[in-house]
């Protein structure tokens, strides 16, 4: 997977500041906090930068560059404007202009006695990210043709072996070429008790960018089989993960789930990983959506855009990064993700509208639209999840609606909850690590849309309320008395452009949210 850059903690020790090769940036509380040991020349560019419009200008957070300061061998030097008081959001985005651009070099941050240095650092690790592992020519070549696929910051990435689903025309992660790694080292007052503090969001970071190489993989690479066994691999870092299979869910009763993949060669899935922290606790239950590829099925989607539907296993990737973080940072708590895996494609076998399925549940579901599928998959797993754990509480996760799109577009996820407090606490949750949510009805109102003439409901209610049909209908899997959210991560998944923290690409969202829930909710103190 990839890696979040290497970040080292040293104290400060201005001297070196002439002396660094590569990128050099200041975290400035004011424009007169200009270290004195910066080189006479290159203090003056700075500070006549600083006293322009430009810099007059900067934003908490914002960044100016300086190319080839006078009498330094940096290659760049880097402004950056965060006061004492700043927020955490605006230091986030302090690190990520530095992160968008560290290039192959070595990059030396001067943070000083700044209380946010952090969330500088996180941030910049966040913003980071460079998916390029299946760009076989150098940056500039890439440019040169024309291709908008030039990443906008050069990192690295292991070269992991394809699994066994890889194909003559599948790219091969091996004959990608290795990038020199960037290296980012903050001068800090206290550099061994901000090390140790940044463990945990260094947790955080890596479980971001499993979940955002999950999003991003291409479905002939990210099979059912590859995403199971990526999952599996997991029990290195102390997870407990069983793979369940075709014969096993169909002993189940998971005949809902099983129909959406029966049109596809890549065989159904589910993937429960356990996370034992927190003593006899019942456990959290996290529950994502995984089609890794969905054309709709018979009723299939429009050719354009259809591509972006890598994404459909958004939901199944959100779970596994936070499953992973919790592992890496040992939390004191319980934990259970579980992901359906499947595929939906069209097929001689595959279902048709107007077929009828049994759920695990026993309910039986009209298929009106074959692209309604994401909740016949939650429907089952949740039943499933509930029945098999007894939980204290359950969320559930989906690339679910295009309706969530068009109410919120890409800022906010769309929350659903028959839970007040658990509502609330998400919403907090995501506030706190500056991902957008926001709550959406649900009620008894809306169980008309999806009443069915042949069977005890339909899979979709048609247009109207289109994201809350979806909701109200998952909700009857759920029992009763058991809190229950779900959320709706259809437009913060894969943005169309760069989010603050995230290159153009998967944005990881739900990740720190759900990370952060844990602590605040369900972690033992």
């Amino acid at each position: 997977m990839t890696q979040p850059v290497e970040i080292n903690f040293t104290a400060t020790d201005p001297q070196k500041l002439a002396g660094h090769q590569g990128r050099v940036a200041l975290i400035l509380t004011s424009p007169e906090a200009l270290p004195a040991e910066l080189p006479a020349a290159a203090r003056a560019a700075a500070a006549r930068a600083l006293a322009s419009k430009a810099g007059q200008g900067l934003k908490p957070g914002q960044a100016l560059e300086l190319a080839f300061p006078a009498e330094m061998a940096a290659e760049a030097l880097v402004l950056v404007m965060l006061p004492d008081g700043a927020q955490q959001a605006e230091a986030r985005r302090a690190g990520a202009a530095l992160g968008a651009k560290l290039g192959r070099s070595h990059t030396l941050v001067m943070a000083g006695e700044h209380p946010r240095a952090g969330d500088v650092a996180l941030g910049l690790a966040l913003r980071g990210y460079d998916f390029s592992v299946y760009q076989t020519r150098p940056v500039t070549e890439v440019a040169s043709s024309g291709s908008a696929l030039m990443p906008e910051a050069e990192g690295q990435q292991d070269n992991a072996v394809l699994s066994d689903a890889q194909t003559d025309d599948t790219p091969d992660q091996r004959d990608a070429p290795v990038s020199e790694k960037a290296r980012v080292t903050f001068m800090v007052g206290d550099p061994e008790a901000l090390a140790k503090s940044a463990q945990d969001a260094a947790a955080v970071a890596e479980g971001v960018f499993f979940t955002r190489d999950l999003v991003n993989e291409p479905a002939n690479v990210l099979t059912t089989t590859d995403f199971a066994d990526r999952l599996a691999a997991m029990q290195e870092i102390g997870l407990e993960v069983e793979v369940l299979d075709e014969d096993q869910l169909a002993q189940l009763g998971m005949r809902a789930l099983l129909a959406v993949g029966q049109g596809s060669e890549s065989p159904s899935r589910v993937v429960v990983m356990r996370w034992n922290g927190g003593g006899d606790e019942a456990p959290l239950a996290l529950v994502g959506k995984g089609v890794v590829f969905d054309t709709g099925g018979i009723s299939i989607k429009p050719a354009a855009g259809m591509e972006e539907m890598t994404m459909d296993m958004g939901g199944a990737g959100v779970v596994a990064g936070v499953m992973r973080t919790l592992a890496l940072r040992r939390a004191k708590a319980n934990v259970v993700g579980l992901v359906g895996l499947v595929e939906n494609m069209p097929d001689g076998k595959a279902q048709r509208p107007g077929d009828i399925v049994k759920s695990m549940k026993g309910d039986t579901i009209e298929v009106i639209n074959t692209d309604a599928e994401g909740r016949l998959v939650l429907a089952d797993v949740l039943w499933y999840a509930q029945d098999q754990f007894q939980p204290k509480a359950v969320i559930d996760l989906a690339t679910l609606t295009g309706a969530v799109i068009i109410a919120l577009g890409h800022d906010n996820a769309g929350v659903f909850s028959n839970d007040d407090a658990l509502a609330e606490d998400i919403l907090a949750a995501a506030r706190a690590e500056g991902e957008g949510a926001w709550r959406l009805p649900l009620g008894p109102s809306y169980d008309g849309l999806i009443k069915s003439r042949l069977a005890d409901m339909k899979n979709t209610g048609g247009r109207a309320a289109g994201s809350i049909t979806a909701a109200q209908f998952i909700q009857r899997f759920i029992k009763d008395g058991q809190p229950w959210a779900h959320i709706d991560i259809a437009g913060v998944t894969l943005p169309p452009a760069a989010t603050d923290l995230a290159p153009h690409g998967a944005t990881g969202w739900g990740v720190m949210t759900l990370d952060r829930l844990v602590r605040d909710r369900f972690e033992t103190k």
